[in-house]
């Protein structure tokens, strides 16, 4: 599950960032206020990678993936775009949790 949740993770890093330069240009946000936000997402994506084993880590990638598409309101664009990593961000957890399964039931059938 980590692997591709992390995948997911920071693909939306460069998202957001691209994100945070449109909004620069489409709306009457200050430099400051855009990149604050912009910044804390990206930060929040990377940290994110390290805590997604735990249930904290993968709710908090859920509320991330609500932000992102909450962030539609700024670039309409982001709508879409959240949506698409919404679905990803569930495919991750749950086939990622499946691939965790079935390695663990392989490495109990490897010791037998």
């Amino acid at each position: 599950m980590r692997t591709l949740c992390s995948s997911t993770l920071i693909g939306e890093f460069f998202v957001i960032g691209f994100a945070g330069l449109v909004a620069m240009k489409q709306s009457d946000l200050s430099m400051g206020t855009v990149w604050t936000v912009c910044g804390i997402a990206m930060f929040l994506c990377v940290a994110l990678c390290g805590m997604v084993t735990r249930p904290a880590g993968v709710a908090l990638g859920w509320a991330l993936q609500i932000a992102l598409v909450a962030s539609g309101f700024v670039v309409p664009t982001m709508f879409v775009l959240g949506v698409v990593f919404g679905g990803l961000w569930w495919a991750s957890v749950h086939y990622g949790g499946k691939i965790d399964e079935a390695k663990a039931r392989f490495a109990a059938q490897a010791e037998v």
